[in-house]
């Protein structure tokens, strides 16, 4: 399909070698146009394509020095050298296309330029399949992607940009997580890819991926690609977006539920059948009662043949000549006719047949109306037509039939609500434009009525019907003191060429309008929440922002001072102290931080274990007591109306929340202030259960009736640290409410401005009598034993900082301490030192090369028995419990969390090393 042009010049060579090029004929579909010069000429080689420069005998680096400067960037240049000229060129090899050693016979240069022409054909060749693949898959609708073993997207198509509305340089080079805008890749798409690459076979399936707008339903081809040595090397995947199209075949499907109940259950019989009459493809009950059968198949059974038996003879035939009259498809026919029953009873039916098509097959429709009693005859015919129109316009409130040409029409279906008089406006022989202005005039509101009236005249309906099969035209009708949304629509019917016959509906669209308005509503309100939720976080941070820095401020200045003092040890330890002080602080707004995420994320869950809460409170008391002295606040707690102390509960959580608004009290309550913790256990709990109501409260400066509603709200502070003075995330409170509706209990509060606050909880906790209570040891300050005292540890660790100071705490107790940067050396240093060199190994997670948990699977699996079984301690800075499960699971001893506290480092130690 290409054709290439090729200018080929020949610079220095022999007359008998130009004529080889001259004469030798281009390959398919190259064409090409040489010319010859004696020299490095700059003019003739700026046009060249390629390039044939004999250098022999000649200043061969100035020659190819010239030629290079002056062709073309994509010129492809062939020199002509003697062997002694090599080492003149070898620094202009990577410039040149090709070398060719003279001096050169007729035929060894003639078999050279041919190879050289079937290169150029193979590269044209593969640019044109590049260009033709590049050209496939950017023009179709379909996604398309190729990547790599890891999950990687090395190439995709613009379809698949736009549906993620990223450009290409964003996409290439990224993963899925990153490309779709969730968090972490999808499982099933890397379950999907790693099931192709096993098998080698393409797979179809449907994947459900997520986005950051929502979920999108997508059907993916995906196949294998190979490495040139039949290896796998990744997956090339197609997908069609079929989120909106199963939404609709959701919605078809409901519909021909609607209609298929309809069709069971209409007094009109209906029957279809196939254009021969053999086969009964639909009939529902009435036909059945009408024509005399109870079931399908005892009609087919009794030998129906495009007619029913128990039709009459004498009729029988005049109905088959009627249904022989239609020919094309849309051709009807009504006829007359009488069923005789078993009984012998005479029915008079009132049918009509209509030939229709149906996937591509012809089918006869039937409809079938009892109208025996003669004095009934015009309702019962009525009735037909009612039942007829009312199975095809059920939504419909008018439904009338228009021809064009004479404007005249007649009603086919109107609705009985007498509150908007449509019997009053469409009845008899109706004219379109007289009933519009009618129906204009009686019920459209004021403002849509001209729209409506342009577009329903004759003149515009004939001129819109020409290209369109329906149009529609939504307006408004005035009710009273409200007004209902209303759709008019216009189907053209038969040959337009033969006649302008049309359909006019006019339906109610009032629920779906409003259910619309109401989404967009709610779209609109929940934008709202968002935007005050980004703006409530923006203040967060910019709180926090300040929050943060004072402590680390203090941190940072501290320890500049007592470097600066190290002379003036009281100084030094001092600042030391504030520094811990600040880190303590800091720790706290991170852990607040934190907590409140895992508590949105559902992280968080409780461990109920038995517990005393006279003892507990006795404990928080104790915790609380030395803060309330030293601020000269008067702390009281009262358990004196606890009847079960015994009960199974979350002591932790508890806690958190007793002491979160304790915190808070000792921080808002002014010297000489009271703070009170009251528990009675009162009235109206199950068998088994206690209600114990908690009670918080302070002489504090209280809070202003605005900020009560909303103190439970994540980030809210009343005032910010910056104005007050008193640091906090501004999550505590949304903390506790969270874990008080985790508990399912109550939470209030009740303050006033200038006097204090009280807060009340009520938990409902099942009861423990029956069993006692363990109420764990004191932690006491440890100190290395005598026997861990020498004990080699190897410490792994990839930061620097981290583990200076972890080796000199340790090696100042009496450890010798050795380390690793990451696991694998870890594995290494383990595996070269024997059995007995080490006594522990302090694992770090989070690490380069090989991780903690990768670490430790490795060396529970060494051949070497005893040193499989060293313990290890994790020593990381993932604090959570599914952390501390994780390392467990993977074979570890025990979890501490950074920064390391070293009471808790010591009784591990001690434990491990016993």
């Amino acid at each position: 399909m290409y054709h290439c042009p090729v200018n080929i010049c020949l610079v220095g060579l022999s007359d008998e070698l130009a004529s080889i090029v001259e004469t030798t004929e281009p390959l398919f579909p190259f064409s090409h146009m040489v010319f010859c010069a004696p020299g490095p000429d700059p003019a003739a080689i700026a046009r060249a394509d390629a390039l044939f420069v004999d250098v022999t005998g000649r200043n061969a680096t100035a020659w190819i020095t010239d030629a290079l400067a002056a062709k073309k960037s994509w010129a492809k240049l062939v020199v002509i050298a003697s062997h002694e000229q090599m080492t003149e060129l070898a620094d202009l090899f990577d410039a040149v296309a090709d070398i060719w050693i003279a001096p050169l016979s007729v035929q060894e240069f003639s078999f050279r330029f041919g190879l050289w022409q079937k290169a150029c054909r193979r590269e044209a060749e593969a640019w044109e399949t590049e260009q033709y693949l590049e050209a496939t898959i950017n023009s179709i609708p379909c996604l398309v992607w190729y990547k790599s073993k890891d999950g990687i997207h090395h190439k995709v198509n613009d379809a698949f940009c736009a549906t993620v509305n990223k450009t290409k340089d964003d996409v290439q080079g990224r993963g899925h997580a990153y490309i779709w805008d969730v968090e972490a890749d999808d499982p099933a798409c890397i379950e999907s890819e790693r099931q192709v690459m096993e098998s080698e076979s393409t797979i179809v399936s449907e994947e459900v991926v997520q986005t950051g707008a929502g979920t999108r339903l997508l059907t993916t081809y995906k196949s294998p690609l190979y490495n040139i040595d039949g290896t796998v090397m990744g997956t090339v995947g197609v997908a069609i977006d079929v989120t909106q199209e199963r939404a609709y075949e959701t919605e078809i499907v409901e519909k021909n539920r609607t209609l298929e109940t309809i069709f069971t259950t209409m007094e009109c019989g209906v029957i279809t059948h196939s254009f021969d009459g053999t086969r009964v493809l639909g009939i529902n009950q009435a036909a059945l009662n009408i024509l005399g059968y109870h079931s399908e198949e005892e009609m087919v059974d009794d030998g129906f043949d495009m007619v029913a038996p128990s039709v009459l003879p004498e009729d029988a035939q005049r109905l088959r000549a009627s249904i022989a009259t239609l020919k094309n498809v849309g051709d009807s026919v009504s006829t007359e006719y009488r069923v005789r029953h078993d009984n012998g009873d005479i029915l008079h039916v009132l049918g009509n047949v209509k030939l229709i098509e149906s996937d591509g097959e012809l089918l006869f429709q039937r409809f079938l109306l009892d109208y025996t009693d003669k004095k009934l005859e015009e309702v019962q015919k009525d009735r037909y037509q009612k039942e007829l129109i009312h199975a095809l316009s059920e939504d419909y409130l008018i439904v009338c039939s228009f021809n064009l040409d004479t404007g005249e029409g007649i009603p086919l279906r109107v609705s009985g609500d007498k509150m908007r008089h449509l019997d009053d406006l469409f009845t008899g022989i109706l004219q379109l434009d007289d009933c519009i202005d009618a129906y204009l005039a009686s019920a459209v509101h004021e403002d849509d009525r001209a729209t409506l009236k342009n577009t329903l005249t004759v003149a515009n309906l004939r001129e819109e019907l020409a290209d369109a099969t329906r149009i529609h035209v939504n307006y408004r009708i005035a009710r009273d003191e409200t007004v209902e949304y209303c759709q008019a629509t216009a189907v053209r019917t038969g040959d337009w060429q033969d006649g302008h016959d049309i359909v006019l509906g006019f339906r109610s669209v009032d629920v779906q309008t409003r259910d619309e308005m109401k989404r967009r509503a709610l779209l609109e309100e929940a934008l709202d929440r968002a935007n005050k939720a980004s703006a409530a976080k923006s203040a967060f941070l910019s709180n926090m922002s300040h929050d943060i820095r004072t402590p680390m401020n203090a941190i940072v200045g501290f320890t500049t001072l007592a470097g600066s003092r190290i002379d003036q040890p009281e100084k030094v330890r001092e600042y030391l102290d504030k520094i811990q002080s600040s880190s303590t602080h800091l720790l706290s707004l991170i852990n607040d931080i934190l907590d409140m995420s895992r508590i949105e994320s559902g992280k968080v869950s409780l461990d109920e274990q038995p517990c005393n809460l006279v003892d507990m409170l006795e404990d928080l008391y104790s915790i609380v007591q030395a803060e309330a002295s030293a601020r000269q606040l008067y702390l009281t707690v009262i358990t004196d109306d606890i009847q079960h102390a015994n009960v199974h509960c979350d002591k932790l959580r508890i806690n958190q929340i007793l002491l979160n608004l304790l915190g808070n009290s000792l921080k808002f309550t002014k010297p000489g202030g009271f703070i009170k913790v009251n528990v009675t256990e009162v009235l109206g709990a199950p068998a088994g259960y206690g209600r114990y109501r908690f009670t918080v409260s302070d002489t504090g400066i209280g809070m202003s009736a605005e900020f009560v509603d909303h103190i439970f709200d994540p980030f809210e502070r009343e005032r910010t640290s910056t104005i007050s003075g008193i640091q906090g995330t501004g999550l505590g409170m949304s903390i506790t409410k969270s874990l008080v509706d985790m508990m399912h209990g109550t939470i209030a509060v009740d303050s006033t401005k200038g006097k204090g606050s009280t807060f009340t909880i009520e938990l409902m906790l099942e009861l423990n009598s029956s069993r006692p209570v363990v109420t764990p040891a004191k932690a006491h300050h440890l100190k290395p034993n005598h026997h861990m005292r020498g004990s080699r540890i190897l410490l792994v660790d990839d930061n620097d900082l981290n583990r200076e100071i972890a080796i000199t705490l340790l090696e100042d107790e009496g450890f010798t301490v050795e380390y690793a940067v990451d696991g694998q050396e870890a594995v290494s240093k383990l595996r070269a030192s024997g059995a007995d060199y080490f006594q522990l190994v302090l694992m770090d997670v989070q690490m380069p090369v090989m991780n903690g948990y990768e670490a430790t699977r490795t060396i529970r699996h060494l051949d070497d028995e005893h040193l499989s079984r060293i313990p290890i301690l994790a020593m990381t800075a993932d604090a959570f419990e599914e952390d501390r499960q994780k390392a467990l699971r993977c074979g570890m001893d025990g979890h501490l969390t950074k920064p390391i506290e070293m009471d808790k480092l010591f009784e591990a130690l001690d434990t491990m090393l016993a």
